[in-house]
């Protein structure tokens, strides 16, 4: 999968370019434009086939917040471009699949191509309850080739080397497959209320975490004051 970003834009587009026979797997909504020869198709969220695969798309929906369906673009010849947009604004990265695999926060994934695909790995009871990675379950890439997540706000990579790092948990992006990770609450219940900090994820191992630097919950939590309260 080749693609260019505009280094002229703010918030710049991804474009792909793909050849005859090329498939790539897009974040729903995320198409601004794309030729001719480019379809769309959408495709349940799930592995297998008939009744039982709906069934599985739909239960993996309910429990992880994942989409029901996923848009796969296809290119029926060469020179085939599509164009993609994040619903929030910010930085978009390319992840390079192989020897290295990763886990997703909500909201990272805007494409993969199709020689790669993701899993959702169930985690733990705690886990689903503190944190923001799809609930139950957390997505999971696999295979080889290229993975592009998008942030709210820049990224910043933080390498670790059988080291432990703690970050709050609305600003990870995705994370090494090789650490290991914790979600839970900074300090305890009552501190963390007199902190303002909240969830944290704590990071350990040898691998990488990508961090957004703007949080979307405290965007949302900042505007809601200025949004007209029914009356009703």
């Amino acid at each position: 999968m080749k693609f260019s970003m505009d280094s002229q834009m703010q918030f710049p587009l991804v474009e792909l370019s793909l050849n005859q026979g090329e498939t790539v797997y897009i974040q729903r909504g995320s198409m601004v434009y794309h030729t001719p020869n480019v379809s769309l198709n959408t495709k349940l969220n799930a592995s297998g086939s008939g009744l039982g695969r709906f069934v599985k798309a739909v239960g993996r929906s309910m429990v992880s917040g994942e989409s029901t369906f996923i848009t796969q673009a296809v290119a029926e010849s060469d020179n085939g471009n599509l164009a993609l947009a994040p619903d929030t604004p910010g930085q978009v990265i390319a992840l390079e699949l192989g020897e290295k695999q990763y886990r997703l926060n909500d909201g990272a994934f805007l494409a993969l191509d199709g020689t790669a695909f993701y899993t959702m790995e169930r985690q733990s009871i705690g886990k689903a309850l503190f944190g923001g990675q799809g609930g139950l379950f957390v997505m999971t890439t696999k295979g080889q080739g290229t993975l592009l997540a998008n942030a709210f706000g820049s990224i910043k990579k933080i390498e670790l080397q059988n080291q432990e790092i703690t970050i709050d948990n609305a600003h990870v992006v995705a994370w090494s497959k090789s650490l290991d990770y914790d979600i839970h609450l900074e300090n305890g219940f009552w501190q963390s209320i007199g902190t303002g900090e909240g969830v944290v994820n704590t990071f350990r191992g040898t691998g990488e975490v990508y961090v957004q630097s703007l949080n979307l919950q405290s965007f949302a939590g900042a505007l809601n004051k200025y949004i007209p309260k029914s009356s009703s």
